[in-house]
């Protein structure tokens, strides 16, 4: 499997355009006939294109220039030389392609299709023939072709999901998301085994199909870039929905749900108004008086407890799903 990547500077060139000819018609009972030098090609145009079936960043290459096509050269007989090829770079949907030069963001990928020009390949130049005139019935001079600029531009993929999993380390986001979707996530007990975001799908009783998204544990100062840090935490902007999941078998769960809030306001407050449950994972451990006593510590709060392993309340969390997405769509 390839490695998980959301962020990559590219380099990427637009087509040079393609010089005009200098030509002279020429027959066999016409040896000075008039300029046909035709014009040169235009260069090929750099597009960024959203593709739907692309899921990360991976098949870039470091280093590597992404060039168009240059424009063909002109030719005698007023012939005009052929258009570059334009160069189309696919990305996944939810990316964001910056302009390293300014940090101008140029576009936000979001739609399937969507497509943006980041560099628009250069005019050709044009033949002798154009320059003709009545003063100057033989010019001997024609344009060259117009030269590209390389650019810098970097893609940034900030997944796009109808709900987002957020939890410490350990507090079941893999389990629950290999659980309800068709999703696969490597599953162990050790710190940050989810070390890439994990996507899984679900389809809804009213047929519409949702996405769901396992962000990569969560500690404090990640908004800092402590932890997985940053590269993480923008994968939850885009989500509609937000599942707070604390591990129910542990003794500071009012203090995780805060660190989780506050991390999340540091990074940018306004995932704080998104709306939000809190899932108590792994009930299996404690007793139901144990239960009860958690429970209380979210006067107000959506609060639903699960079990992954007896299947405890996951049709009920399936439901929640497909309500609170309807509200919100």
């Amino acid at each position: 499997m390839k490695k998980f990547i959301d962020l990559v500077h590219i380099r990427v060139k637009a087509g040079d355009g393609g010089a005009g000819a200098v030509s002279f018609h020429r027959e066999k009972y016409l040896p000075k006939g008039g300029p046909d030098g035709g014009d040169g090609g235009k260069g090929g145009d750099v597009y960024i294109l959203a593709d739907k079936r692309l899921y990360n960043l991976s098949h870039f290459f470091k280093d590597r220039l992404y060039k168009a096509g240059r424009g063909k050269s002109g030719s005698s007989g007023h012939c005009f030389g052929k258009n570059g090829e334009d160069l189309i770079i696919k990305v996944p949907l939810g990316t964001q392609v910056v302009d390293l030069q300014n940090n101008q963001v140029i576009a936000d990928l979001i739609e399937e299709n969507q497509k943006v020009l980041v560099s628009e390949g250069g005019l050709g130049g044009k033949g002798n023939s154009f320059f003709k005139s009545a003063t100057n019935r033989t010019p001997r001079y024609a344009q060259p072709g117009i030269k590209t600029k390389e650019i810098k531009i970097s893609l940034n993929l900030k997944l796009i999901a109808d709900i987002g999993l957020v939890g410490l380390p350990n507090a079941g986001k893999s389990t629950l998301l290999a659980e309800i979707t068709r999703a696969k996530p490597k599953i162990d007990s050790y710190p940050f085994t989810t070390l890439i975001p994990n996507l899984g799908v679900i389809e809804g009783a009213n047929g519409k199909v949702y996405k769901l998204a396992d962000i990569p544990g969560i500690i404090a100062g990640a908004h800092k870039g402590s932890g997985l840090g940053l590269s993480f935490l923008q994968h939850i902007e885009r989500v509609k929905i937000l599942f707070f999941l604390l591990d129910a078998s542990e003794d500071n769960l009012k203090y995780n749900f805060e660190l989780l809030r506050d991390e999340l306001k540091m990074y940018n407050e306004n995932l704080l108004k998104k709306p939000f449950y809190i899932i108590l994972t792994k009930v299996d451990l404690i007793t139901d008086k144990e239960l009860e006593s958690k429970t209380n510590l979210f006067p107000g709060n959506s609060l639903i407890p699960i079990s992954v392993l007896h299947k405890k309340n996951i049709p009920s969390l399936l439901k929640i799903i497909d309500d609170s997405l309807d509200r919100v769509d």
